[in-house]
């Protein structure tokens, strides 16, 4: 028997480092309890740990009632989908593996994630799922990654539309350029090429979008939609 906890409740994908873990330290800063589920633990020790491998099918089943019993009574939950795998390659050399890998982690285990949780979300939860630019448009040689963020803005506008009534709101927020460990291991004069890309001149950090997600998941206003935080990318 579980001991029902009023506390509301952050759970998120992939918060062991970047735009993860400013979001769970985000949300651990305005009182939440923060469950995050991934391989790699999260480096706070406030930041429950639930260790799952998202690009195993059967994970689901795996952390089931672990998951239950540490949202159980939760005055509402914040369900942030950030796990996510790039891989890079054009039409032209995508293989099907690689594509079922990437979809596998970027669209299907938001899928099963929210199966699991929607039974205990309570009106006021809210479900962010965390897209990118490419969500919103393409670029050649990441076909798997565009495709699999296309799907997921197309995933948000169903929630919001298939959980009308319940009080449960849903947004995209679309980062660009963030300065994260992954787009570090590009080298400095890629990523000051990426900083330019950007009206303001300088690469989004991981806070800021941290802050992007907050704002949408406290705002049942903002449901069915997308916001863009990429400093402003100059179109060309």
């Amino acid at each position: 028997m579980t001991t029902q906890d009023p506390t509301p409740c952050l759970v998120i994908t992939g918060a062991s480092r970047g735009i993860g873990f400013a979001t769970a330290e985000r949300f651990l800063t305005a009182g939440y309890r923060v469950i995050n589920i991934s391989r790699t633990a999260a480096p706070n020790p406030d930041i429950v740990q639930l260790e799952a491998d998202l690009f195993d099918p059967a994970w689901g089943e795996a952390v089931a009632a672990d998951l239950n019993s540490l949202v159980d009574g939760a005055s509402k939950i914040v369900l942030v989908h950030n796990a996510a795998l790039q891989a890079h390659g054009g039409v032209d050399q995508l293989d099907a593996q690689t594509l079922r890998k990437v979809m596998e982690l970027n669209v299907i285990a938001p899928t099963i994630l929210n199966q699991l949780l929607l039974p205990a979300m309570k009106a006021g939860s809210s479900i962010i799922y965390i897209g990118s630019t490419l969500s919103l448009k393409a670029t050649a040689n990441v076909a798997a990654y565009v495709t699999s963020k296309h799907a997921l803005l197309g995933l948000m506008r169903s929630t919001c539309q298939d959980l009308g009534g319940r009080g449960i709101h849903t947004a995209c927020v679309c980062p660009g350029f963030t300065d994260t460990e992954m787009l570090r291991s590009y080298g400095g004069e890629v990523l000051e090429q990426l900083a330019q890309a950007s009206t303001i001149g300088r690469l989004v950090q991981p806070q800021e979008i941290a802050e992007s997600i907050w704002f949408c998941a406290s705002n049942p206003a903002v449901n069915g939609t997308y916001l863009r935080a990429d400093l402003g990318l100059i179109e060309h």
